[in-house]
């Protein structure tokens, strides 16, 4: 019977991506010269309410210290010991020129991500944020400067970093990358399974294709829970709940309306598109990594686990979205966000683990986004709403050991604030974004196809991978 399901899966499979090359008519890609060998995977770690990058990335040498020191006395107070320079975790890039001299520290709470960027594994990515267009202070503060829209607010900033759009963007940029890998070939089987999250998602991995299938992080899903009821019953009771299950998967539908087929397709390949995920999961070998038991070590495990399945799901490229939330620290930002750093820590510590024990280690990016960063000026407990922030990229392919971009001095007034240490960033998320679409296999026309606003910026300019 597993068998069966499978063939029938597969060739449903073959439907939907035959169905997905027809709406995909209206955009074309060329030919890619990109590599695409092999199997790869983005995760988007998506840490909602806005991280305190200047509590990410610390200053470390005496001078730069004492200025935070300064600015931060209120914060640091309610710190006690845990933000004193001699606790700090200091980093030292090999080649970066991000500092100008200065040296930056990771918090306390994150030793294992202090481990992996000395180990090379791990880079940070200064001072990224939405950008139309270059921007300086001065054309900021005269206003002649083309800005993102809505500035400064959760919402809209979420979707301005997942689709180049406010809020109600239909289009994200993950979604419109595995469009172009999905119109190339590849995931053809099983195309339903190249954007997946494990958290509500915004419209990061909506493509004019691509839909995003969501896992759950408790169990691996069961959709054939029909099979409990009906095996081993008497012949009329697994009649009866073998016709259940037919109408669920619609399977007897011949009618011609299209609405009404379209709902049939959407049933049968729903029921199929489960199933096929419950069966991988169900015949995969557990996992030898240990993960935290934190929300987000549940998440990056249950990520971990769907990627050692690739195989059983016919997957060559996979775009993953997680996502934590606690980050909008307008006040008792000393008591929660220690622990949301040890969460990432841990987590991320495990996941690169986990890969690198399935030797998948340069096949697997981890890269962090989040609404903006923070001002570094406090509020009294507490931060207020940023723009640029820094941002952290984890994997074997990763150029690790570096701080790219740019990190602006602990100070006020400098030619990157735009008022109270809230960051200009001097890398637009299509710079980021496009970095991580050329490794994962795309060319320079899908690239400007699925980031719009690249053509405004030197792309080349941060090569972090």
């Amino acid at each position: 019977m597993a068998s069966n399901r499978r063939n029938f899966i597969k060739a449903l499979g073959a439907c939907a991506l035959a169905h997905t090359a027809l709406s995909a008519a209206p955009t074309t890609f060329t030919a890619h010269a990109a590599d695409r060998s092999g199997y790869k995977a983005l995760v988007c770690v998506f840490l909602f309410g806005g991280l305190d990058c200047h509590d990410l990335i610390l200053p470390y040498d005496p001078a730069s210290y004492g200025q935070y020191a300064q600015l931060r006395s209120s914060l640091l107070a309610q710190q006690g010991t845990a933000r004193q320079r001699n606790r700090l975790l200091p980093i030292t890039p090999a080649t970066s020129t991000a500092l100008a001299g200065r040296q930056v520290a990771l918090p306390p709470e994150m030793p294992q991500l202090e481990r992996l960027f000395s180990q090379g594994r791990a880079a940070i990515v200064g001072n990224v944020g939405p950008l139309v267009e270059p921007v300086t202070r001065a054309s900021f503060e005269s206003g002649s400067a083309r800005l993102p829209p809505r500035l400064f607010s959760h919402n809209d900033q979420q979707a301005v970093w997942q689709a180049n759009q406010p809020e109600g963007a239909q289009f994200g940029w993950g979604g419109l990358f595995a469009d172009a890998l999905l119109a190339s070939g590849a995931n053809a089987s099983l195309p339903q399974f190249t954007t997946i999250t494990t958290e509500d998602v915004g419209p990061f991995l909506t493509g004019r294709s691509a839909v995003p299938y969501r896992v759950s992080v408790a169990e691996a899903a069961r959709v054939d829970f029909l099979e409990d009821f009906y095996e081993g019953m008497p012949g009329e009771r697994a009649e009866l709940l073998q016709a259940v299950r037919d109408q669920l998967t619609a399977s007897s539908y011949r009618g011609d309306h299209l609405l009404e087929r379209d709902m049939a397709a959407a049933l049968s390949g729903g029921i199929a598109t489960n199933e096929a995920y419950s069966e991988a999961r169900q015949q995969g070998m557990a996992l030898s990594t240990s993960f935290p038991q934190t929300p987000l070590g549940a998440q990056l495990k249950t990520v971990a686990e769907t990627i050692s399945v690739r195989d059983r799901l016919f997957a060559s490229r996979q775009i993953f979205f997680v996502g934590l939330g606690g980050f909008d620290t307008h006040s008792a930002q000393a008591r929660n966000l220690p622990r949301l750093l040890s969460q990432i820590d841990g987590a991320f510590a495990a996941f690169q683990a986990s890969m690198e024990t399935l030797g998948l280690g340069p096949d697997v990016t981890l890269f962090t986004a989040s609404d903006f960063g923070r001002t570094l000026a406090v509020n009294g407990d507490g931060t207020d709403h940023g723009w640029g922030g820094h941002q952290i990229v984890l994997g074997g392919a990763v150029k690790g050991g570096e701080i790219y971009g740019s990190l602006p001095p602990p100070t006020l007034g400098h030619d990157a604030d735009s008022g109270g240490g809230r960051l200009i960033p001097s890398i637009s998320v299509d710079t980021y974004a496009a970095q991580l679409g050329r490794w994962f296999g795309l060319n320079e026309t899908e690239l400007s196809a699925a980031l719009p606003g690249l053509k405004n910026f030197d792309s080349l300019a941060t090569n972090f991978i």
